[in-house]
């Protein structure tokens, strides 16, 4: 599917709503597909495992978590060339798709920002429907940035009654999250389930620091 050929969203949603994303093969090409693969990644939202020394970090509050407040600056993050990932699957297309779901109210962003420079540092983006968060990409710039913005969602998940993160597939960076993966037809059944939800992504409010305190302690 080409940038000129952008699918309408309703047509998006009913693909995600049941279990297809899209991918280009690289950052340059002008071209995505529709996957739906035989195993999917999952993080446990009221279980992610987070090691002692990240979340010392979080509790130190080292950047100010933010809410949809770049959106796009945020895709633009995790379409850039890294030394650890010299190519990636968003190209423009994905990126036009994806803004117009967030202008919708399906897509959010969770953004980490230096403190002193006011620079966005970190962050993550994906789209909820229902009572599912289906993770997308994330990038970061700065120690645990991308790591912390992770903490930060699941508590927002887990305030607001989500079942479901799913993260399409597992990598090392997951990893220490306790990723782990389920086939096709179970993830389907969690997926349906979920999606009789009635979450809201917005619901915990805007005080990340106290939602994250929250989050930790019951834990």
């Amino acid at each position: 599917m080409s940038m000129n050929d952008l699918p309408a969203l309703d047509d998006v949603l009913l693909a995600y709503q049941n279990g297809l994303f899209p991918m280009a093969e690289c950052r340059d090409s002008d071209k995505f597909y529709w996957y739906d693969p035989p195993m999917r990644g999952q993080l446990p939202i009221d279980a992610l495992h987070i090691p002692d020394r990240l979340r010392r970090r979080v509790l130190q509050s080292p950047y100010r978590i933010r809410i949809n407040t770049a959106f796009e600056a945020v895709i633009d993050g995790c379409a850039e060339a890294a030394p650890d990932r010299p190519q990636t699957w968003i190209n423009p297309g994905i990126k036009a798709l994806f803004c117009a779901l967030h202008e919708a109210g399906y897509t959010h962003s969770v953004e980490a920002w230096d403190a002193d420079t006011g620079t966005l540092v970190g962050g993550l983006y994906g789209m909820a429907l229902g009572g599912v968060f289906m993770g997308e990409s994330m990038f970061s710039r700065a120690r645990d940035a991308s790591k912390i913005a992770l903490v930060h969602l699941c508590a927002r998940l887990w305030a607001a009654g989500f079942t479901v993160l799913d993260t399409q597939y597992v990598n090392p960076h997951l990893e220490q999250f306790g990723v782990y993966e389920i086939p096709r037809e179970t993830y389907l059944e969690k997926l349906h389930n979920a999606l009789k939800i009635n979450a809201d992504f917005l619901r915990p409010g805007p005080d990340e620091t106290a939602l994250v305190r929250t989050y930790l302690e019951q834990r």
